[in-house]
C-alpha cells in the first residue's frame, strides 16, 4: 500500500514540484511506494482529509494536522537535504 506526502508551497506549483520528485526519488531508491500531492498552504486540511501519512511544507503550518510535518526549506537551500529525507523515509517505514 503507497504512503502519501503532501507536499506544500506557496503556490502548489514550482517549489513543491522540486520537493516532490526528491521525495519520490528518494523512496523509489528506498524501496518504499509512496504518492505526493502537491498543493498550495491554504489547501492541505482538503488533502488531509482524503488522506495522508506526512506533510513536507516550505510555508508556516498555522495549525496542528495530526500527522507528522517536515519544513522542506532543506530542499531549496541544499543545506541539510540528506538529513530531512533520511527522516521523511524513517517516518514512511514506520
Amino acid at each position: 500500500m503507497a504512503k502519501t506526502v503532501i507536499v506544500s508551497c506557496g503556490t502548489g506549483i514550482a517549489t513543491s514540484t522540486v520537493v516532490a520528485k526528491s521525495i519520490e526519488e528518494a523512496c523509489k531508491a528506498a524501496g518504499i511506494n509512496v504518492v505526493t500531492k502537491q498543493c498550495k498552504a491554504a489547501e492541505i486540511q482538503v488533502l488531509i482529509d482524503q488522506g495522508a501519512d506526512l506533510i513536507v511544507t516550505t510555508t508556516q503550518m498555522r495549525f496542528d494536522p495530526g500527522i507528522p510535518v517536515i519544513r522542506g526549506l532543506a530542499f531549496l537551500t541544499g543545506i541539510g537535504k540528506d538529513k530531512i529525507l533520511d527522516e521523511i523515509l524513517t517516518i514512511l517505514r514506520a
